[in-house]
């Protein structure tokens, strides 16, 4: 078990680091004025998503249905594991909107401006505190 947890702890922190850095390349890409500079965007962002992110996404979440299944019993009798799962499919959904922003900026379709991604940038942060102290903490109501 505790291979299965080292292994959801380290796709976890990859998948972390890129979604703190996906979100800052969007910032600069937003800048961009030039089309080599937005082209090099274009490359980055993929390799990132698709190299990095994802499978890292992926991972985490294969070793942590499999920690889950492991002992399902007991942890879906907290409420706190709920909580996490919850913030969990938020965190799947910041990464779909990821996905989104990262084609739309690709197409030339993007609306939103540096400042939008500057905060968009901060959302991922706010979930990983709030599911590491559910998970270390495992508060009582």
């Amino acid at each position: 078990m505790l291979w299965l947890k080292s292994f959801h702890i380290i796709a976890m922190v990859c998948w972390f680091a890129g979604l703190f850095y996906l979100p800052r390349l969007f910032v600069y890409h937003a800048m961009s004025e030039d089309r080599a500079s937005r082209d090099r965007f274009v490359v980055m962002e993929r390799k990132l998503f698709w190299g990095i992110t994802t499978p890292a996404a992926a991972a985490t979440l294969l070793f942590g249905v499999w920690l889950l299944l492991g002992n399902i019993g007991y942890f879906l009798a907290w409420w706190w594991m709920w909580a996490k799962l919850a913030l969990v499919a938020l965190l799947l959904a910041f990464h779909g909107l990821c996905w989104v922003h990262m084609r739309a900026l690709r197409d030339g379709s993007n609306t939103r401006s540096h400042a939008y991604f500057r905060v968009f940038n901060e959302l991922p942060v706010v979930l990983l505190v709030a599911i590491t102290i559910l998970i270390v903490v495992k508060p009582a109501i």
